[in-house]
């Protein structure tokens, strides 16, 4: 358990790392998308084009990351929405059950589906052909935009990031479930304590 409680902290600190890019991606986004209103404007009062389908494109495919890159960090900080006003009173291991529970039956299935059905579209968006052969990779129809099969591409990372941080979750959850252990500082306290010992 030791070596999966280190694995887990590991995992964690990637997906802080995730995190931090995704914040930093939207202050990007602002940028471009403030970019793309000035130039809009002042190119039309100028009379010149300052701005074009490229950083249109850029704005929401910067937009798209943030949240393919926020998805493992939602849920290690456990941010995502609860409607369940049970939950919230229910102590620590009765929660641990049923996240661990709705991990492994719901969370890691869909992540695996979703790795499934999205690898041949992304394969295709890169200019594989039916019969195997590779062809052009996949562009944007409009003038001067950008290429799709990259930002195809991060559906897939999007899912396994969820789908390593699920994992990482299991391991905390059974930590709880073992040990009382209630949160991330807890359990790593509990880890290095179980090390010095051992």
């Amino acid at each position: 358990m030791r070596a999966l409680l280190r694995l887990t902290r590991a995992i964690d600190r990637f997906t802080e790392s995730l995190g931090t890019l995704s914040t930093l991606l939207v202050l990007v986004t602002l940028g471009v998308g403030f970019y793309n209103v000035v130039a809009r404007y002042v190119g039309r009062f100028i009379g010149v084009q300052l701005s074009s389908n490229l950083f249109i494109e850029l704005q929401w495919y910067l937009y798209s990351l943030v949240f393919f890159l926020g998805f493992a960090y939602i849920l290690k900080h456990d941010a995502n929405v609860r409607v369940d006003f049970l939950y919230a009173n229910w102590p620590p291991r009765r929660r641990a059950w049923v996240d661990l529970l709705g991990t492994v039956f719901l969370l890691i299935p869909f992540c695996l589906l979703g790795i499934y059905v999205t690898i041949d579209p992304v394969l295709a968006s890169w200019g594989r052909l039916p019969n195997g052969n590779w062809g052009a990779w996949e562009l944007s129809p409009d003038p001067d935009g950008l290429p799709r099969a990259p930002l195809k591409s991060m559906i897939i990372v999007a899912f396994l990031t969820l789908l390593i941080q699920a994992l990482a979750q299991c391991v905390k959850y059974i930590a709880t479930l073992r040990g009382g252990a209630q949160t991330d500082g807890e359990l790593e306290a509990k880890a290095e304590g179980q090390g010095a010992i051992g």
